[in-house]
């Protein structure tokens, strides 16, 4: 039977649910006036909930075009505009995700691809909401290639925010990850960026504010065209 909880987040599973239990139960015993005790118990009620929401782990089927580069996270388009990047060398069309407390965190993989290098870097913990956050928060670059063609190189950043404190990737440099395979999240509010080759034959599927689901939503299509 799946257990539709992530693995990645297994520990603040067990630990965060189990203090907050043992909270609910002290309170039952402490002589406290009903209303207030029915306030703090409601309230403890609605953390758990949410702890549990958060590592959820939903089962998703992903589209099978291989020309599709999927989202890597869960979330809302915050910003698409064209950068420099050193890694692809030349413009990259870059896609910002912004990750709420509420969204699901696990980040996927955009498309079939190899892993070529993951580069971790310290930083601030800004809202990830700014733009800016992607060059100046702590943030992780998992730097691939695409395993079909095009073998466009591609990135997919996962960026903290302010609340958020942890990054896990769970891939290293040379595995072959499938479309839509998980390879980490990011713990808490967050930001995640695609950056893929800008001025080919991509078109962009998505506007700023759309919703998106990693795994299932297309961000991008290369266009095919016969010769």
């Amino acid at each position: 039977m799946r257990i539709p909880l992530t693995k990645y987040g297994w520990p603040q599973v067990a630990i965060f649910p189990a203090i907050i239990l043992a909270a609910m139960a002290i309170l039952l015993f402490t002589p406290l006036p009903l209303y207030v005790t029915i306030v703090i118990e409601t309230t403890l009620a609605v953390i758990l909930v949410w702890v549990f929401s958060f590592f959820r782990d939903p089962y998703r089927v992903v589209p099978s075009d291989k020309n599709l580069l999927l989202s890597p996270a869960d979330g809302t388009i915050h910003d698409i505009e064209t950068v420099h990047n050193d890694f692809i060398g030349g413009p990259a069309l870059r896609i910002g995700i912004f990750l709420s407390i509420f969204d699901v965190h696990i980040n996927r993989s955009p498309c079939n691809a190899k892993i070529e290098k993951i580069t971790y870097k310290k930083g601030q913990f800004r809202d990830a909401r700014d733009p800016q956050a992607g060059q100046i928060n702590e943030s992780n670059d998992i730097c691939m290639t695409r395993m079909d063609s095009p073998g466009d190189k591609l990135i997919v950043r996962q960026i903290s925010g302010a609340i958020a404190r942890r990054i896990v990737c769970r891939t290293s440099q040379g595995e072959q990850l499938t479309c839509g395979r998980q390879f980490g999240m990011i713990k808490f509010g967050s930001r995640t960026e695609l950056y893929a080759p800008a001025g080919k034959n991509i078109k962009i599927l998505v506007n700023i504010g759309d919703k998106v689901k990693a795994g299932l939503t297309p961000l991008a299509k290369y266009e095919i065209r016969n010769s």
